[in-house]
């Protein structure tokens, strides 16, 4: 009896097998994150190109789509998503500019790996809605590794190479008195990079609080946020202070100022008002650019940016404007990037990679807005770290690192995911917001009648 009563039991269980194939699509997911965090993967291939980022990628992805008996497996239509159609036109840019070019193809393959690491985080989170509660607290484990760096580098005066004084004036680090400060880098080459991955993945770590129902538990991942911000602080970015301070503007003021702006000619003030900020941030970069040195390197860098767009309208290829602003711009200094996101793609993909990066941006943070206006958590804290992470690459390009990119497109997928894949949605193919509020934030996908 004992026996029969424990197979009844286990009957409605998954078996070994299942979970494990179920495991296998996050545990990729959490190599991804993770590794953007520390950098633990070493970056050399295992044999060919199949580094072992990709290859936790691959397995993730062959997981979410292998048919195994007694879980459905993803479809197509779980990768999904409205960004399809500009990250199209962004690799098909990408593999012409580069092919055309005669460039190496390591660019090429490293942004197919951060758009499959995309695809890979939204199937897992249309497939299991659950899955929020482990970003969440794969995204405070990051946070928390970068932080307790950044501060272990500053209580124990480790050197990090940056220093700064007065007015965030930057000096060296060995000519110095006592009012010099070092600037923390964590787990990450140089401060600023410490700082955009802090912007970018700070808001997601609040998700934790609502994993918790137990107040010891929410205070514990608010200490650990605390902290992370406080990382943000040792940094002494300029650009990462204004990011941070905007992100954070954004999280306090969406559960108030989004339900407001309900109407659709509201929406269609706010969009062309966001619109002209752009457009007028863009022509104030333009106008600095001709302005000499007025903005020091940044400025360097933007006008030869320009001038390279404008001589090479399909672009100079993927990883080449460092080189190619630094063959441009006077003063022979040498530069590793545009030290702008929108710029630096102008000048490595021409016109139609601006064009595509920008469609990826505008609809993304639009998606936010919309899924933040229906009290969504993650669209509020997607929308916070993605209006935080934009704001400073128009100071910095801090994608060009492979680690950062790659937690930018999986920031990317977790809102994507939250949204419909069309603009005209069909009951029961995709996930919808619904429109009423509830008491309490909502977090994860909210679905309308029975998945399809």
């Amino acid at each position: 009896m004992a026996s029969e009563h424990s197979a009844a039991a286990g009957a409605g269980q998954p078996s070994a097998l299942v979970r494990f194939v179920q495991f296998v699509p996050l545990g990729a997911v959490a190599v991804v994150l993770l590794d953007s965090a520390t950098d633990f993967f070493p970056d050399d291939p295992l044999a060919g190109i199949l580094t072992p980022t990709r290859l936790a990628v691959l397995l993730g992805v062959i997981a979410l789509v292998v048919p195994v008996r007694g879980r459905p497996r993803a479809r197509l239509r779980d990768f999904r998503t409205r960004l399809d159609l500009p990250i199209g036109l962004l690799v098909a840019v990408s593999a012409a500019t580069t092919y055309r070019g005669g460039h190496p193809t390591a660019p090429l393959r490293g942004l197919l790996t951060v758009i499959a690491c995309h695809y890979l985080v939204v199937a897992v989170r249309r497939t299991r809605p659950e899955s929020w509660r482990a970003i969440a607290l794969l995204a405070l484990t990051g946070v928390a590794a970068a932080a307790t760096s950044a501060f272990s580098q500053v209580t124990n005066e480790t050197p990090t190479g940056f220093c700064r004084t007065g007015l965030l004036t930057d000096v060296a680090c060995d000519a110095a008195g006592d009012g010099v400060l070092i600037r923390a880098t964590g787990t990450f080459a140089n401060p600023n990079l410490l700082a955009a991955f802090l912007v970018l993945l700070l808001p997601f770590a609040l998700l934790a609080t609502v994993c918790v129902d137990e107040r010891t538990a929410r205070t514990t991942v608010v200490v650990l946020v605390v902290i992370g911000y406080g990382a943000l602080l040792t940094t002494f970015s300029r650009a990462g202070y204004v990011a941070g301070a905007a992100g954070l503007l954004v999280l306090l003021g969406a559960y108030w100022l989004a339900p407001r702006i309900a109407d659709r000619a509201q929406r269609r003030l706010f969009a062309v008002l966001g619109t002209l900020a752009l457009l007028g941030a863009a022509g104030a970069i333009w106008a600095v650019s001709r302005a000499g040195n007025s903005l020091g390197v940044r400025g360097q860098a933007w006008e030869a940016a320009l001038r390279l767009a404008a001589d090479n309208p399909l672009g100079v290829g993927l990883g080449r404007s460092g080189a190619a602003i630094s063959a441009t711009a006077p003063g022979g200094r040498t530069f590793v990037h545009a030290h702008n996101l929108w710029l630096n793609w102008l000048v490595e993909a021409g016109p139609l990679g601006l064009l595509a990066i920008t469609a990826v941006a505008v609809i993304a943070v639009s998606c936010a807005a919309r899924a933040a206006r229906a009290k969504s958590v993650i669209g509020t804290v997607g929308l916070a770290a993605l209006t935080g992470f934009f704001l400073m690459s128009m100071m910095d390009h801090p994608a060009n690192l492979d680690r950062i990119d790659a937690l930018l497109w999986c920031a990317l997928a977790v809102i994507m995911a939250e949204t419909p894949a069309t603009w005209r949605n069909h009951p029961g193919t995709t996930p919808t917001l619904v429109p009423t509020q509830p008491k309490r934030p909502r977090h994860g996908p909210q679905r309308v009648g029975a998945a399809g």
